[in-house]
């Protein structure tokens, strides 16, 4: 499997450049993510501090809660503190481009992981989530026999959720008896979720399938869905724990298309290592593969 392919090569490069590292300064590693309050996000700071303590390097790691005033003054701080490297997982791609400027002036190399930032960048890693929305949704258009009215749960406006939806409605368009009704903001929240498709299923009596943006604005979604009785397939992105066992349960949460969040912030951190240590050729964007968990192999999958 190329995820699997990529993550070895992360793997060996950081045992590669853990020599150097020994007779080097110790580094200190920045990372600010979007937010704590997720699983997902949870388990790539796992990954993180795992990944550092095999180098002997210091980790700083902050929570934006999804404020960007809060992120650009938490990056402040962590330039404050003399970090060698700032691992960037933007709550606004664009917002955030001033934090990013102040980091390159004061010699820091940059890597955004999961969602790319605005200025000068050193190197992007995130998963194809477009592919991610176009698997999803093309296995939700099989599911429903290709006909019938289907429905968007929809989140933040930040590109990967904006790629998501783009491949999400691609793969609808190819069902010609398909028909996307509605598409609401979830804000990628549970509470919120459960709310917004209460509505839809109240306002679209005949729907018969939802893609949901996000595992956690999903988990809202079939709380909604079993609720109302109603035969609707759900289909999401991530492959969250408990997005997985629902979907080995039986529930119609039938699918989501897994992301693989550890090895990304792995590749992320491999990708600063390499430039900070004088690798002549670093790729601007590395694409991290995607991958569908149905009934059929969600029980033997896990992040």
């Amino acid at each position: 499997m190329k995820v699997k392919s990529k993550f070895l090569m992360a793997t060996a490069a950081l045992a590669l450049m853990a020599a150097p590292a020994l007779a080097q300064e110790k580094l200190k590693i920045g990372m600010t993510f979007q937010e704590l309050n997720n699983p997902y996000f949870v388990s790539m700071q796992e990954a993180l501090k795992e990944a550092a303590a095999s180098i002997g390097a210091d980790v700083v790691v902050t929570d934006a809660g999804h404020d960007v005033a809060k992120q650009i003054s938490d990056v402040e701080d962590m330039l404050q503190q003399k970090i060698d490297i700032l691992l960037l997982n933007p709550t606004d791609s664009a917002g955030i481009e001033a934090a990013v400027h102040a980091a390159k002036a004061a010699g820091v190399i940059v890597v955004a992981v999961d969602a790319n930032a605005n200025g000068p960048v050193d190197t992007f890693v995130g998963s194809k989530n477009r592919d991610a929305g176009y698997m999803s949704c093309k296995h939700l258009g099989e599911a429903i026999g290709g006909k019938g009215e289907v429905a968007i749960l929809d989140g933040i406006p930040v590109v990967p959720i904006l790629q998501r939806v783009e491949g999400c409605k691609a793969a609808l368009a190819e069902f010609k008896d398909i028909k996307l009704v509605d598409t609401q903001n979830g804000r990628q929240d549970r509470s919120v979720a459960l709310g917004v498709v209460e509505n839809m299923i109240q306002s679209h009596p005949n729907l018969v399938g939802i893609f949901s943006v996000n595992d956690g604005g999903a988990m809202g979604a079939l709380s909604a869905i079993q609720g109302s009785g109603k035969d609707i397939k759900l289909t999401s992105v991530d492959g969250a724990p408990e997005a997985v066992k629902a979907i080995a349960d039986g529930t119609p949460f039938i699918e989501t298309t897994a992301q693989f969040p550890r090895d990304q912030v792995r590749v992320g951190l491999a990708m600063a290592l390499a430039q900070k240590w004088g690798a002549r050729v670093v790729p601007k964007e590395v694409p991290i593969d995607v991958m569908v968990v149905d009934s059929k192999n969600a029980g033997e999958f896990s992040w």
